[in-house]
């Protein structure tokens, strides 16, 4: 079978999936933050860059849409969510959206070479735009770095250098990201 494109679900068939698979009310009011900024991100560059190849819309939406896809089902338990969110989507013949769900925790294929060049992939801005939202509101990456430290962190000093050293990451991308946009890191999430 011959494709032109990835994968990617419908908004219908996000919103199946999240019903599939018991996504609570407010696991799911956070991915539709994170699905309107990342949404942001990507149109801001479109803007700036329309001749520059960009992340596809409907690829970022709905990677964003189901990024905790297995959110609930792993919550009292040790479940790797991240990991298993992308096994959901590669069940369901979703390759594409799973690499996104693999990665919005922690981003493997940080690239800062690529990001120097205006070049960003819909992981990367569902990546930020989740690490941008706790629970639903819109925060500054200070504020969501202490509340991760604090709920994940567990006082466990090994733990909290793994946050900080993804965050690191994190602070490399925005600064990337936004030498590309044509607003700040405080405009984001003003719809």
């Amino acid at each position: 079978m011959d494709r032109s494109g990835p994968a990617i679900p419908s908004l219908a068939q996000c919103i199946d999936l999240m019903e599939q698979y018991g996504m609570l009310p407010n696991i799911r009011h956070h991915s539709l933050v994170v699905a309107r900024l990342a949404e942001q991100l990507q149109g801001g560059l479109c803007a700036v860059a329309p001749d520059r190849h960009q992340a596809d819309r409907n690829l970022v939406i709905s990677g964003a849409l189901l990024h905790d896809i297995a959110k609930t089902p792993c919550l009292n338990s040790t479940c790797d969510h991240a990991k298993a969110g992308a096994d959901i989507c590669r069940r369901h013949g979703y390759p594409e959206i799973a690499a996104i769900v693999e990665q919005h925790v922690r981003l493997w294929d940080f690239d800062p070479a690529r990001y120097e060049q205006g070049r960003f992939d819909a992981l990367e801005l569902v990546y930020y735009a989740d690490k941008r939202v706790r629970h639903n509101v819109v925060v500054h990456l200070d504020q969501r770095l202490e509340y991760i430290i604090d709920h994940y962190g567990k006082g466990n000093p090994e733990r909290q250098a793994l946050i900080r050293e993804n965050f690191d990451k994190c602070l490399t991308l925005e600064r990337h990201l936004f030498r590309w946009l044509p607003f700040g890191p405080a405009d984001l999430g003003r719809f």
